[in-house]
């Protein structure tokens, strides 16, 4: 169907943007719209989609609106824009670009088709394949992965039936088939596959290598293989559980953190995993209005299980790091290389997507995870009846990572209850009073986040979390999609009494100095930056003299030596170890925003944050300022302590 910009516009209002539909505000071609379009010829099966020329979201609307601000110079944008689409990609794309009138303004419509399917993937010529391609997530244009390389070939053998050289059934743990077929038995006491020897038993689990019958997979060697083998082949594709003292990462220097580091077969892994984390969990107590004597509760061993059995059934066993479990004093983050490949706003819905089919089977058939793609679903139900704030997720393919949180700190005690009853005159329901333990907590709280742990839709979060803020529970912050909530007056007396609020004065300082930088990311975010990151020709004129004053007012507290490195790095400056250095010496005298350290640097965010914030990060040389929270809307990075 071949709609009107006044059909689209009405779409944009009704329900956002979405996979298909993008509104751009410019009349210049940026980065972002050639990313668009990159995304929309590769989706498979969306059969591309429409770029909105001319049209922004109304940041003054408290609930996605957009409106029209049309194109100032119409013939420099359509030759702009049909030459960068037929020279940035390894193929020409031809555009579909007409004209249409709307409220008396100029607009554009783009349409963009999907490419052929032996045409795919285009991508940018600069970065190559696979982080060149993109692919349209969501809303969201995402830059592509090795993982995502198989929807374009056609490749339909999954990474854990890649053979391993140099294995066979010498390698395989005896514990580890006589666990699996325990378990077996327990689900289904006549199943074939228990009479088979074991040599025929790890043949039908698909274990071995169809090239070379005598030859394990990565399915047979990480299921069933014993820690020696693993520790030959893939030494670094693990599980290690670390405990970290306190809240944040490397508090102390001295004294770092402990862990355990695990190897061997998954199906006994699970086991060492779980029963190492509930030896070191505490126990809250839960005291009802009809029982005299509090009853013990905890984190529930089966939800703990259901998300090591997720990371280690979904991980990506191509990246050569371990998955890491990460026990802080308030909660456990499970982080997981690669990403979700279904999409965040898809998570708990029913429907499963597997990187490792046959290893996911074998857990499927033993019942250590939940079957048809509800285990995320399962996860909430169970730490909601715990009376705990059910599992929040975060999945990265900037970072190719996905981080699970169960928040330790929501055991519902006689002091939260007592706390909770202070507003019983509101009528609270349960996702709401959840969401208050969690602002008060971690200090704000969004929409996806509310919908994560309420387990509903973008409107009906949007509805409570307004509720909240009309009883003077929640402060809003932000416009539009960016919208935010945190403590409001209600809220505030009773937080000051026993949460720190160290951390909200923090980021109210950086917040109030990054607003310039806002303005100066997105004026640059146009083709006039260089491919280094540094601010170009047409994007430097943008500058002002309060911009300038900006950078002057927060480097105004930096050290000689350090003022003098920032004014000497070059333009185009190649030594990313100079630069990196650089960020951990401003991090180190106080978190600050990616908008200032771009702002301080003069190179775009994104490049700033995808060339050196997510590496220090991997690397845990800086660390964020809210990690319960990686999209908390006063996000910072801070150096750690060990750096000094």
């Amino acid at each position: 169907m071949n709609y009107s910009v006044k059909e689209l516009f009405d779409l944009l209002n009704e329900q956002d943007e979405c996979n298909w539909i993008e509104a751009k505000r410019g009349s210049e071609s940026s980065v972002s719209a050639m990313e668009t379009v990159c995304a929309f010829c590769n989706e498979p099966g969306m059969g591309g989609g429409y770029i909105l020329i001319g049209i922004a979201a109304d940041e003054s609307a408290e609930t996605p609106q957009y409106k029209v601000v049309g194109v100032k110079d119409l013939d420099k944008f359509q030759k702009d824009f049909s030459t960068q689409c037929a020279s940035m990609f390894n193929l020409a794309i031809r555009p579909e670009l007409s004209i249409e009138e709307v409220s008396g303004l100029i607009v554009i419509k783009i349409l963009i088709h999907e490419l052929a399917h032996g045409q795919k993937p285009a991508y940018f010529k600069t970065d190559g394949l696979p982080y060149g391609a993109m692919r349209r997530i969501g809303s969201t244009d995402q830059h592509c992965t090795s993982d995502d390389m198989h929807v374009f070939y056609r490749d339909n053998t999954s990474y854990d039936q890649t053979p391993v050289k140099a294995t066979g059934m010498e390698d395989i743990d005896e514990n580890a088939l006589k666990r699996y077929r325990m378990l077996r038995e327990k689900v289904n006491p006549s199943a074939e596959e228990l009479t088979y020897d074991d040599k025929d038993l790890l043949y039908a689990l698909g274990c071995f290598s169809r090239e070379n019958p005598v030859e394990l997979n990565m399915a047979g060697l990480l299921l069933f293989g014993t820690a020696k083998a693993q520790r030959r082949t893939f030494p670094m594709l693990r599980a290690d559980y670390i405990r970290v003292p306190g809240n944040n990462w490397v508090e102390d220097p001295d004294n770092r953190f402990s862990t355990i580091d695990m190897m061997g077969p998954l199906i006994l892994i699970l086991y060492r995993m779980i029963e190492a984390i509930v030896a070191d969990l505490p126990k809250g107590f839960l005291l009802t209005e009809d029982s005299p004597q509090a009853e013990a509760v905890g984190l529930p061993t089966k939800a703990l299980r259901e998300a090591l059995v997720n990371a280690l059934m979904h991980r990506s066993y191509r990246e050569h790091k371990p998955t890491q479990v990460i026990r802080y004093d308030n909660r456990i983050e499970i982080i997981n290389p690669g990403f979700s490949l279904k999409s965040e706003d898809r998570l708990g819905q029913p429907g499963s997507e597997s990187r490792n089919p046959f290893i996911a089977a074998v857990f499927h058939d033993t019942n250590l995870a939940e079957t048809k793609g509800s285990g995320i679903r399962a996860m909430r139900r169970m730490m909601t009846d715990a009376h705990m704030v059910p599992p929040t997720f975060e999945s990265s393919r900037d970072h190719n990572e996905f981080t699970a949180r169960l928040l330790l700190h929501h055991f519902l005690d006689e002091k939260d209850i007592k706390w909770l009853k202070l507003f019983d005159k509101f009528n609270l329901n349960d996702s709401q009073k959840q969401s208050l333990v969690f602002v008060r907590e971690v200090g704000a709280i969004n929409n996806p986040v509310y919908r994560q742990m309420s387990d509903c839709d973008s409107l009906r979060a949007s509805n409570e979390l307004r509720i909240l803020r009309n009883f003077g529970l929640l402060t809003s912050k932000g416009r539009g999609k960016a919208t935010y909530y945190i403590a409001g007056s209600e809220l505030n007396v009773e937080i000051e009494k026993d949460i720190s609020t160290q951390p909200a004065a923090l980021s109210t300082q950086a917040n109030t100095l990054s607003t310039q930088a806002n303005t100066l990311s997105t004026q640059a975010d146009t083709l006039s930056t260089q491919a280094d990151g540094s601010v170009g020709p047409k994007a430097a004129k943008i500058s002002t003299q309060q911009e300038e004053g900006d950078i002057e007012k927060i480097t105004s507290i930096f050290p000689e030596t350090l003022r003098l490195k920032i004014n000497n790095i070059k333009k185009r400056e190649n030594n990313s170890s100079l630069l990196e250095g650089i960020i951990k010496e401003i991090c180190l005298i106080k978190p600050y925003k990616s908008t200032e350290l771009a702002l301080i640097l003069k190179k775009r965010e994104d490049y700033l944050r995808r060339n050196f914030l997510n590496p220090l990060i991997e690397r845990k040389e800086l660390r964020y300022l809210y990690p319960e929270m990686i999209k908390h809307p006063e996000q910072a990075y801070q150096t750690t302590k060990i750096n000094q």
